[in-house]
């Protein structure tokens, strides 16, 4: 497993989540539940946080990758569940940035 390639993925994980709450945002309704929005708010952070920790090269990057693993699955899920471009497309990135944080916290790279 490629470190870089796990932290490109965090990065580009954590700016579509961003996009995807200003997308929410706008779409109102169901979208906009703050249950919603503080998942994805969750998951945009803790991209943030692992591609932090691997970028410093951190002994704690694991445990921070499989906790960001976690979240990327539970927004991933609830992103295909609203459907649409933005959503779907934000769940492929978290499915993503999910495989690639399993694979670091495995002690893969």
């Amino acid at each position: 497993m490629d470190t870089n390639a796990c932290i490109e993925s965090c990065n580009a994980c954590h700016r579509v989540c961003l996009e995807t709450i200003t997308a929410c945002l706008q779409q109102g309704g169901e979208h906009a539940n703050p249950a919603h929005l503080a998942l994805l708010q969750d998951c945009a952070q803790v991209c943030a946080v692992s591609a932090d920790f691997m970028i410093r090269g951190s002994d704690l990057h694991g445990r921070v990758c499989a906790l960001c693993a976690e979240a990327c699955e539970r927004w991933a899920e609830a992103c295909e569940r609203l459907g649409g471009e933005q959503m779907l497309g934000c769940a492929a990135a978290c499915r993503r940035c999910a495989q690639m944080s399993r694979d670091q916290d495995r002690g893969c790279c």
